[in-house]
């Protein structure tokens, strides 16, 4: 299957085709213009978009915090929305792209789609984004958090050799749980703490996390 998003401008392929010789990353020019841009989108969100929406839906907290939770709110925010957005995509190519379904092993190790190349291409922007976040901010998120952003990048960057494209998706659903851990964290800061609201969040955070991470996830790595 094709990438469906917009044909890669032919400067910006040039552009990008030394580190990709370099690296050995073969498919990293095919979907530059998918990194580019979701790192700039989730800065925006980030700097822009959250500040301006969480002010507005909890006026009585938001401006409350100080700035090491303001910083980590707002990554809240951006892990919010990249979380929906890739799941969805990574959800709707893996139903969607016949050719990724009649791959063989060979294939699924080392075959490529352009549908899949653009899920990890969105991927790989947002941990881009989450490293630089995370050396920006490193007195509030910590080694730890940066380690996680480097190795996660690093991950990801290796499937446009292409390396795995076919299971990188598949693993990609280990975010289904993400959002309610995020709503989770939301509803401790905004004082719903063991209300009935994060009960039921609670809830499904435990089902999709296991379902996702240990049943989904443990199934992946045996196949």
């Amino acid at each position: 299957m094709r990438d469906p998003f917009f044909r890669p401008p032919a400067l910006l392929v040039k552009a990008a085709q030394p580190l990709a010789q370099s690296l050995a990353l073969k498919t990293l020019p095919l979907h530059v213009h998918e990194i580019l841009p979701a790192f700039c989108i989730y800065e925006f969100i980030n700097r822009i978009v959250s500040p301006y929406v969480s002010a507005r839906l909890a006026p009585k907290t938001y401006p409350q915090l100080s700035r090491k939770t303001k910083i980590n709110w707002n990554v809240h925010f951006v892990s919010m929305v990249q979380s929906c957005f890739i799941n969805t995509l990574a959800l709707w190519v893996i139903y969607a792209d016949k050719e990724r379904m009649q791959m063989n092993w060979k294939e699924r190790v080392w075959g490529y789609t352009g549908a899949g190349g653009m899920v990890q291409g969105f991927a790989a922007g947002y941990f881009a984004w989450d490293l630089f976040a995370s050396v920006q901010d490193i007195d509030v998120h910590g080694p730890g958090a940066l380690a996680h952003a480097a190795s996660a990048l690093a991950v990801s960057m290796m499937g446009f050799r292409p390396f795995v494209n076919y299971y990188g998706l598949n693993l990609i659903l280990y975010e289904l749980s993400t959002p309610f851990l995020n709503i989770h964290w939301w509803l401790d800061k905004v004082g719903m703490t063991g209300s009935t609201l994060q009960l039921v969040n609670g809830i499904a955070l435990l089902t999709t996390f296991g379902c996702s991470r240990l049943i989904w996830g443990t199934y992946q790595n045996y196949r």
